[in-house]
Protein backbone atom coordinates (compact mmCIF):
# COMPACT_ATOMS: atom_id res chain seq x y z
CA UNK A 1 0.00 0.00 0.00
CA UNK A 2 1.47 3.65 -0.72
CA UNK A 3 2.13 6.12 1.76
CA UNK A 4 -0.68 8.37 2.70
CA UNK A 5 1.83 11.16 1.81
CA UNK A 6 3.13 9.64 -2.11
CA UNK A 7 1.08 12.29 -3.37
CA UNK A 8 1.68 15.39 -1.79
CA UNK A 9 4.81 17.53 -2.40
CA UNK A 10 8.47 17.89 -0.51
CA UNK A 11 9.14 20.76 0.97
CA UNK A 12 12.51 21.96 1.93
CA UNK A 13 11.59 24.18 4.95
CA UNK A 14 14.80 26.68 5.59
CA UNK A 15 11.79 29.27 7.52
CA UNK A 16 14.06 30.97 10.47
CA UNK A 17 11.36 30.08 13.37
CA UNK A 18 13.18 26.74 12.89
CA UNK A 19 16.87 27.57 12.81
CA UNK A 20 17.39 26.08 16.36
CA UNK A 21 16.26 22.68 15.04
CA UNK A 22 18.46 22.93 12.00
CA UNK A 23 21.55 24.15 14.40
CA UNK A 24 20.82 21.17 16.77
CA UNK A 25 20.53 18.19 14.38
CA UNK A 26 23.31 20.12 11.63
CA UNK A 27 20.60 20.70 8.87
CA UNK A 28 20.38 22.91 6.04
CA UNK A 29 16.97 23.03 6.05
CA UNK A 30 14.34 20.59 7.07
CA UNK A 31 12.57 18.33 4.91
CA UNK A 32 9.07 17.99 5.22
CA UNK A 33 5.50 16.77 3.43
CA UNK A 34 2.94 18.98 2.36
CA UNK A 35 0.06 19.03 5.23
CA UNK A 36 -2.39 17.01 3.41
CA UNK A 37 -6.13 18.25 3.69
CA UNK A 38 -9.20 15.44 4.36
CA UNK A 39 -12.37 15.76 4.70
CA UNK A 40 -15.11 13.29 6.48
CA UNK A 41 -16.84 11.58 3.99
CA UNK A 42 -20.28 13.06 3.19
CA UNK A 43 -23.33 10.38 3.93
CA UNK A 44 -23.32 9.85 -0.48
CA UNK A 45 -19.41 8.70 -0.54
CA UNK A 46 -20.25 6.93 3.39
CA UNK A 47 -23.25 4.92 1.29
CA UNK A 48 -20.34 3.59 -1.00
CA UNK A 49 -17.87 2.48 1.43
CA UNK A 50 -18.32 -1.01 2.81
CA UNK A 51 -18.15 -0.67 6.39
CA UNK A 52 -19.27 -2.69 9.72
CA UNK A 53 -20.19 -1.38 12.95
CA UNK A 54 -18.18 -2.04 16.48
CA UNK A 55 -19.57 -1.33 19.72
CA UNK A 56 -16.81 0.53 21.90
CA UNK A 57 -16.14 -1.41 25.14
CA UNK A 58 -13.85 -0.64 28.04
CA UNK A 59 -10.36 -1.20 27.36
CA UNK A 60 -10.78 -0.88 23.39
CA UNK A 61 -8.12 1.45 21.82
CA UNK A 62 -8.24 2.93 18.11
CA UNK A 63 -5.17 1.55 17.56
CA UNK A 64 -6.23 -1.91 17.85
CA UNK A 65 -9.49 -2.20 16.13
CA UNK A 66 -7.16 -0.58 13.54
CA UNK A 67 -4.50 -3.40 13.80
CA UNK A 68 -8.02 -5.83 13.89
CA UNK A 69 -9.51 -4.27 10.84
CA UNK A 70 -6.22 -3.40 8.47
CA UNK A 71 -3.33 -5.67 9.94
CA UNK A 72 -1.86 -2.37 10.86
CA UNK A 73 -1.61 0.10 14.01
CA UNK A 74 -0.67 3.29 12.28
CA UNK A 75 -3.92 3.47 10.64
CA UNK A 76 -6.36 4.24 13.76
CA UNK A 77 -6.66 8.02 12.81
CA UNK A 78 -9.11 6.67 9.98
CA UNK A 79 -10.63 5.21 12.49
CA UNK A 80 -11.27 8.18 14.35
CA UNK A 81 -11.43 10.98 12.30
CA UNK A 82 -14.42 8.86 10.20
CA UNK A 83 -16.06 8.48 13.63
CA UNK A 84 -15.42 12.34 14.47
CA UNK A 85 -13.55 11.66 17.64
CA UNK A 86 -10.33 13.41 18.68
CA UNK A 87 -9.24 11.00 21.27
CA UNK A 88 -9.94 8.16 22.78
CA UNK A 89 -11.14 9.74 25.75
CA UNK A 90 -14.62 11.03 23.64
CA UNK A 91 -15.59 7.52 23.05
CA UNK A 92 -18.12 6.18 25.47
CA UNK A 93 -18.88 2.38 26.13
CA UNK A 94 -21.62 1.38 23.92
CA UNK A 95 -20.98 4.11 21.51
CA UNK A 96 -21.53 2.68 17.89
CA UNK A 97 -18.00 2.93 15.82
CA UNK A 98 -18.61 2.47 12.12
CA UNK A 99 -15.18 0.57 10.70
CA UNK A 100 -14.96 1.32 7.07
CA UNK A 101 -13.94 -1.67 5.58
CA UNK A 102 -11.48 -0.95 3.07
CA UNK A 103 -8.72 1.17 3.67
CA UNK A 104 -8.10 2.32 0.49
CA UNK A 105 -11.39 3.08 -0.34
CA UNK A 106 -11.65 5.58 2.46
CA UNK A 107 -8.28 7.40 2.48
CA UNK A 108 -9.23 8.17 -1.43
CA UNK A 109 -12.59 9.47 -0.74
CA UNK A 110 -11.06 11.38 2.38
CA UNK A 111 -8.40 13.20 0.53
CA UNK A 112 -10.70 13.75 -2.30
CA UNK A 113 -11.01 17.63 -2.19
Amino acid sequence: MASRYSKYKIINNANPAYEFLRKERGLKNIVQYETPYMHNPTVGERASLKSTTHLWQYGDRFYKLADKFYQDTRYWWVIAFYNGYITEADVRPGDALSIPLNLENVLEVMRAY
